[in-house]
């Protein structure tokens, strides 16, 4: 599944800040355009990544359902 964003560049005089629109909390910078994008990539990743750990904890010992959901835009 590919999930489309909108990745927000700006210019900065130490190089570009970047964030995704839709994934709060996803924001980076780099020396460089292609150092940004790098990093927001792995930023992304690392949000799913806290998200997903931190919805695990607040379960606790519930029993909840986890299941695959494709979202389209």
């Amino acid at each position: 599944m590919d999930l489309q964003c909108t990745a927000v560049f700006r210019r900065v005089p130490e190089g570009y800040i970047a964030f995704i629109e839709e994934f709060p909390g996803a924001n980076t910078q780099g020396a460089t355009l292609k150092e940004a994008r790098s990093n927001l990539r792995e930023a992304v990743a690392l949000v799913i990544e806290a998200n997903r750990e931190m919805a695990r904890e607040d379960a606790g010992g519930s029993k909840v359902i986890r299941e695959p959901i494709t979202v389209t835009a």
